[in-house]
């Protein structure tokens, strides 16, 4: 994805010049829920701690960093990542994983790296952290012998033991569909997923020479995301099933990634909801083309943030954090990675809803200015961080996920069985003006009586906080906030449910765009500049922007050109971090 990427940062805001109509960047607070009139209804909430949505994955909580970040293996910094519950690290960095040689620690195509970003310096940071690494080695200009030698290196030279490794980042962004014009860095002939499926076979049998033990992941589009389901000139099929119809026999996971955007901040909150149809649909693909060994090929959402929203640093994509992450986790996915450990401002800071959102796509501050406001000290944890830290007082890795529900979306539940035989029960208030009133109802679970624990994070917060507060039954959630119950079982009763896992869909449940159309394109990758025109809209999701549903691609000076207006991707690279 051709944006924030360190060491050279490319954050790439989708707008419309025709019209002057912004498609995605919405004027700051625009779009906040509003308060209700009068005093609101009491939310529903139901925790059924007997039936289990599964375990939850002992990396899942992971994190990107790159390169660019020179400051990676500070001693603050880690120790703010291993306190936020950090099991995962991803290194090289994105886009950059396409052009970095790792023998060399250089980029090919002349790109900026930093010293100390090493590989074996980011390995002494995941061994600081506790994170397991996931490693991308360079398809688009490099090779299976290259991609074999790391893992010698890695796994039989230094014993590091890495064992999950992507071919390639974002490989569909590499020109094939869009008249040739892509931001993912493919020096191969022939672009095609026919040619990408051929070569991730050569990278998976070369690497699995060498270590046996390693889990090669393929790079698939997002359902619902473009440019899934596409098909260029020469295709006899779309990427995801051109991909797993050569190569399913010979991967152990797959990877997409995950930015839903929105145009408001309400928009943002809501997409977790989408998640289950984007996992069924892969759930689909996998069982069509990996035969026996379906069950055991795992998703990994290896790059997730909400660049494509009005939010980036504030309190909206705070609640946006752990609401994903748990979504995912309770589908199924085993890996969710957020992007990024440090970014660096590239647009002039926003109010949102009264809050200053820096535009930064890091979870600790890079200390950068833009717009002539600059952030908070470097490595100050932005709100994104304590959303995210607020997961470890939910869940820890091996804890039961069980079924909850919400009597209304303004307020979303996800709920963990501890391996001390407790519930915590997460609730977060997505308003922010009005406090929630709610009532909470248990089956399989019989909570101690008086006040219970709860740890808190709420717009302005520098931290999470604990109190005893309200009851297992009711409670007041104040507005914009994560509000976490960690609830004891009632004398007696800590033995007497265990949970059994919840039932199997029958049926993939179809991919739904935000706007509630089903198969719609969603605003995700960056370089999905439009999308397949719903039968419901001539237009598609450009309307307002006078687009056509007929629609060419060119890149000249970073302009995507389409017919009947221009959409203009604002590249701005910069070194963010360099000295800093």
């Amino acid at each position: 994805m051709p944006r924030g990427r360190t060491p050279r940062r490319s954050r790439m805001r989708l707008r419309c010049v025709a019209g002057a109509v912004a498609v995605l960047a919405a004027s700051a607070g625009v779009g906040a829920l509003a308060p209700s009139a009068g005093a609101a209804a009491t939310v529903g909430i139901s925790v059924d701690a007997g039936t289990s949505w599964g375990t939850v994955p002992s990396s899942g909580v992971g994190l990107n960093t790159g390169v660019g970040d020179d400051r990676m293996g500070d001693a603050k910094v880690t120790s703010l990542m291993k306190a936020a519950g950090v099991r995962q690290l991803r290194y090289p960095g994105g886009s950059g994983a396409d052009d970095f040689h790792w023998k060399t620690h250089t980029m090919g195509n002349g790109g900026w790296i930093v010293p100390n970003t090493d590989f074996d310096s980011f390995m002494a940071t995941a061994k600081k952290v506790d994170a397991q690494p996931i490693l991308t080695a360079n398809y688009g200009s490099g090779t299976p012998q290259e991609a074999a030698d790391w893992v010698k290196y890695a796994n039989v030279d230094k014993g590091y033991g890495v064992k999950y490794w992507e071919i390639g980042n974002e490989v569909y962004g590499n020109g094939h569909y869009g008249n040739g014009k892509g931001w993912e860095t493919d020096t191969h002939a022939d672009k095609s997923p026919k040619e990408y499926g051929k070569n991730l076979v050569a990278y998976s049998k070369a690497m699995k020479a060498v270590d046996p033990k390693v889990k090669i992941g393929a790079v698939l589009t997002t359902p619902g995301f473009w440019p899934d389901a596409e098909k260029a000139p020469g295709d006899s099929a779309d990427w995801n099933n051109t991909v797993l119809s050569i190569a399913g026999s010979s991967i152990d996971f797959v990877i997409v990634h995950w930015y839903p955007g929105g145009k408001t901040t309400a928009d943002l909150m809501n997409t977790p909801s989408r998640i289950a149809g984007v996992t069924s649909s892969l759930r689909s693909l996998i069982a069509k083309y990996a035969g026996s060994r379906a069950a055991s090929v795992e998703i990994a959402v290896t790059e997730t943030d909400t660049v494509f929203s009005p939010v980036l640093t504030s309190q909206a994509a705070a609640l946006f954090a752990p609401d994903t992450y748990m979504t995912w986790f309770e589908q199924g996915a085993t890996h969710v990675d957020w992007w990024n450990l440090h970014n660096g401002s590239g647009d002039a800071p926003t109010s949102v809803n009264g809050e200053t959102d820096y535009q930064d796509g890091g979870i600790l501050s890079a200390g950068t200015c833009a717009g002539g406001k600059c952030e908070p000290a470097r490595d100050t944890p932005f709100p994104t961080y304590w959303g995210i830290r607020s997961l470890t007082a939910l869940a820890q890795p091996g804890d039961t996920m069980v079924k909850s529900s919400s009597g209304n979306s303004s307020v979303t539940v996800h709920a963990v069985r501890s391996s001390n035989g407790g519930l915590n029960v997460m609730l977060t208030n997505k308003s922010p003006q009005d406090a929630a009133q709610v009532s909470l109802s248990y089956a399989g679970f019989t909570p101690a009586a008086g006040a219970v624990t709860i740890v808190s994070y709420a717009t302005g917060g520098t931290a999470l906080t604990t109190a005893d507060r309200g009851t297992a039954a009711a409670q007041t959630l104040p507005p914009y906030s994560i509000t976490t119950l960690q609830l004891k079982p009632a004398s007696g009763t800590a033995d007497a449910d265990k949970p059994t896992p919840a039932p199997t869909p029958t049926a993939p449940a179809p991919v739904v765009s935000a706007s509630g159309t089903t198969g719609t394109r969603a605003q995700g990758e960056i370089g999905a500049p439009v999308g397949r025109p719903t039968p419901s809209s001539p237009s598609g999701d450009l309307a307002s922007t006078g687009v056509s549903n007929t629609v060419t691609y060119s890149a000249l000076g970073g302009l995507l050109v389409a017919a009947g207006g221009v959409l203009v991707l604002r590249g701005r690279r910069r070194r963010a971090l360099h000295g800093k």
